[in-house]
């Protein structure tokens, strides 16, 4: 049974595809700040950091998920 759950964690991970998210993202990001102004605007400049700032802490967020996951993987494989 553990070594079912353990396979299923793996064909996850190996499925996980984070390259398309922030290309997708920095088009969205032109697409909405430039509601706010044009581009080199001072609203536009604001927007464009405020997207920014809540950006990186999504990554930085992604990155302790991704580091939970593998060490729960880790742990079903060991045993413990």
């Amino acid at each position: 049974m553990a070594a079912l759950a353990a396979s299923l964690l793996v064909s996850a991970c190996a499925q996980f595809d984070r390259t398309s998210l922030p290309q997708a993202a920095a088009t969205d990001d032109d697409a909405i700040c430039r509601k706010e102004g044009e581009p080199g605007s001072q609203p536009y400049v604001a927007c464009r950091r405020d997207r920014d700032v809540a950006a990186s802490r999504a990554s930085r967020s992604e990155v302790g998920v991704e580091r939970a996951h593998k060490n729960l993987a880790n742990d079903m494989l060991n045993g413990r």
